[in-house]
């Protein structure tokens, strides 16, 4: 049975997720939204395409972990009679003659250990949607590969033949295998593949170098930075919400969502996570994609998401040819949200941004002409700041005034005060303050509850959600503001179940949610350290960091009653909880020295 046990390997262009088996059972070429070459995780109950393994004969053990600081994955195989192989996989990633070298390429390096093992390799990987793509033709080292959307060739030293026929045969000696475009390999296939291993591997190391951690949880800290590096497209500075569509959010939910997109708000709260441990380069790309996501908005409307490459367009369509996780359809390509009014996007733009107004270490700090650009975003968060929108849930038939985007839209008008502020327009400075005050008011008049003694996460109702707690984050109230603590009580009482913490209690266009969304007991951790309860936070992260997947993530959703991970993974929003949380309740360096 499929589960989320899954190992991420990557090179900011393509990835993939390995299973328990060390099999790759999902990735996408010729970039993250792209067509699956391997799509077994979502093939059902006993997938016959769409996945590449490496079987040891009468296997009886696996032992997977990832090389330090790298996404490098490394498996050992034994067999019954202590025979054992070794399998690292990763995709090359580094500098060459001044250049990212990111290639559409999966790399493995098969070698025996111990005994004489046995093993067989079946390479079946998919097209269009789970169609089998099967091998043509090759030349006495490579199999071709027919894709949707390019040809691939698999290159190898092992024996074409047997691998071809998926035959076993004796492991003598190292074996290696580069898949990736249809072109001839120059040079020594191992001594090149294991080259780049090397190269990609003192690339990771470097990268998680500069990383700020905390003292306390580090390897959760850099796995969880690494994995939102992942999903970071460095071709364009895109970060998208996860690396997979069509997990379903709990069984039979039909919440089945495509995860691989750059939704602003998302993106966000990772460059906000990651700027905590001084991941510069993670921020620069992005604010480059938000300055091509601003000039063509013209002043504008903006989506709450957009494609990898800045796609404003993203039908959405569900593909028959795969019958989802555990036999879970649909398996959905592309996302309606897109075609959504959500208001809170316009403060996360000016957000995501306001850090290049004052830090220096930027190799490009923002200018005039960018606060200029910014401007034209603010006008949108004055104008919309009290206007129905489908809110941060991406409700897909209902609209109201949620408090989450108004105060978005103040954190907009309140931080282009600030970016004013630091280019010595005064003037604008001061107009931006005004409108921030305004949107306040109306804010805490709309939203307060002078009955029900918290604030309510619409206008027009006495509703609660988590993001109420977001408040807090956006500096709109202070730990020790009454409203705030009377706030975070009734959220916590309504919607706390055990350790975790649902979005919201209420029906939606799919009914009652079942699972708890893991980033909304993140946030309730960091409230609770805010506010005093430093104990009840450290128990909570510590339990939350018990239910991550053995690489050390976690998705976006989790069952209360029995801990059992559901929703695409690894879900960015989780590993920003996870960072967040370890660097606000570690304690410091300062302690240790």
């Amino acid at each position: 049975m499929s589960t989320l046990e899954l190992w991420p390997i990557g090179n900011c262009q393509v990835s993939a997720l390995i299973d328990r088996n060390g099999d790759y059972v999902w990735g996408c070429v010729p970039r993250v939204d792209g067509d699956p070459l391997f799509s077994s995780l979502l093939g059902g109950e006993h997938p016959t395409h769409g996945f590449w393994a490496i079987e040891l004969e009468g296997c009886r053990t696996v032992e997977q972990s990832y090389e330090r600081n790298t996404p490098i994955l490394k498996t050992r195989k034994t067999d019954e009679n202590g025979n054992s192989i070794e399998i690292i996989d990763f995709c090359p990633r580094f500098r060459r003659l001044g250049r990212a070298y990111r290639p559409v390429a999966f790399a493995r390096i098969v070698r025996p250990l111990e005994g004489s093992p046995r093993i067989s390799v079946k390479l079946r990987p998919t097209a269009n949607w789970g169609q089998p793509s099967e091998a043509a033709a090759g030349g006495s080292n490579h199999l071709r590969f027919a894709g949707s959307t390019m040809k691939l060739r698999l290159t190898t030293d092992a024996p074409v033949g047997l691998v071809s026929e998926e035959r076993a045969f004796r492991l003598e000696h190292p074996l290696t295998f580069f898949l990736g475009p249809d072109e001839s390999f120059s040079g020594d296939l191992a001594r090149s593949v294991n080259d780049m291993l090397a190269l990609t591997s003192n690339e990771w190391r470097e990268w998680v170098r500069g990383l700020a951690t905390p003292v306390e949880w580090q390897d959760a800290v850099i796995r969880a930075a690494i994995s939102l590096k992942l999903c970071q497209h460095e071709e364009t500075g895109a970060i998208v919400a996860a690396l997979t569509t069509s997990i379903p959010e709990h069984a039979g939910s039909e919440r089945n969502w495509d995860y691989r997109y750059c939704w602003i708000r998302d993106a966000y709260y990772t460059v906000q996570a990651l700027n905590r441990l001084g991941a510069l380069d993670v921020l620069e790309g992005y604010l480059a994609y938000l300055r091509n996501i601003v000039d063509a908005a013209r002043g504008g409307h903006i989506q709450p998401l957009y494609g990898v490459s800045g796609e404003p367009a993203l039908p959405e369509r569900e593909e028959p040819g795969l019958p989802g996780y555990r036999g879970m359809g649909p398996v959905r390509v592309g996302n309606q949200a897109y075609e959504q009014i959500q208001h809170d996007a316009y403060g996360q733009i000016v957000l995501s941004n306001v850090q290049a107004f004052f830090d220096q270490r930027l190799l490009r700090m923002a200018t005039v002409e960018d606060f200029t650009a910014l401007e034209r975003v603010g006008e949108r968060a004055w104008e919309l700041h009290d206007q129905p929108d489908a809110g941060l849930w991406e409700l897909r038939n209902r609209k109201h005034v949620h408090t989450y985007s108004a105060a978005m839209c103040w954190a907009a008008c309140d931080r282009l005060s600030h970016a004013a502020t630091a280019l010595g327009l005064e003037e604008r400075a001061f107009f931006w303050e005004a409108r921030a005050k305004a949107v306040r008011e109306r804010i805490e008049t709309a939203a307060w509850r002078e009955d029900t003694c918290h604030m309510s996460a619409t206008f027009d109702g006495d509703n609660l959600d988590a993001s109420l707690i977001q408040l807090l984050d956006l500096n709109f109230l202070t730990p020790d503001d009454p409203r705030f603590r009377e706030t975070l009580q009734a959220v916590e009482k309504g919607l706390r179940r055990g350790s975790y913490m649902l979005r919201y209690a209420t029906e939606d266009d799919f009914g009652l949610p079942q699972t708890a969304f893991n980033v909304c007991t993140f946030w309730l951790i960091e409230a609770l350290h805010a506010t005093g309860r430093d104990a009840d936070a450290r128990a909570l992260f510590d339990e939350m960091l018990s239910r991550r997947t053995a690489a050390g993530l976690l998705s976006e959703d989790i069952d209360p009653e029995t801990g059992e991970l559901w929703g695409n993974y690894p879900q960015t929003y989780s590993l920003v909880g996870m960072v967040n949380c370890a660097v606000l309740l570690s304690k410091p360096w300062s302690s240790i020295r």
